[in-house]
């Protein structure tokens, strides 16, 4: 082990729905928002304070088409992964950056499509690591 650790776990709900990128031979990407929320009372005005942030989710190949499959905007789900952080170069030449949640395991905590198929959904990237790494970093 190297002494360090890139692991994040969120419960969140979809910001929108699952959007597919498909590459040459076979492989494929699924983006999708994801929504976390904090809520906390202003100790000043005992005011009920909900803050969102939204995390940018990439998930690969067969667990990408499972999400696209089961999960819609609003749907909740618990997901395990990795921060990778990525720039570019844009069309009027300008830098862009983006940070991402690399998915690596997830579980659908409620879903509305098939739900009688499909009750829990688990998937490791080590189960389909197909090698898409260097596609991922181009811009979507």
């Amino acid at each position: 082990m190297n002494g360090t650790v890139n692991k994040v776990i969120l419960i969140g709900h979809l910001g929108d729905d699952v959007k597919m990128h498909y590459f040459d031979g076979g492989n494929c990407i699924a983006r999708f928002p994801l929504a976390t929320n904090e809520v906390y009372i202003n100790k000043q005005t005992n005011e009920k304070i909900t803050s969102t942030e939204w995390h940018n989710l990439v998930v690969r190949n067969k667990a990408a088409e499972i999400c696209e499959k089961y999960l819609s905007k609003g749907d909740k789900i618990y997901v395990e992964g990795r921060i990778k952080s990525r720039q570019w170069q844009a069309e009027d030449g300008s830098t862009k950056y983006t940070t991402e949640i690399q998915v690596t395991e997830f579980v659908f905590l409620n879903i509305k499509k098939d739900s009688d198929n499909v009750k829990q959904v688990q998937s490791s990237e080590n189960k389909d690591n197909s090698g898409i790494s260097d596609e991922m970093d181009m811009p979507y």
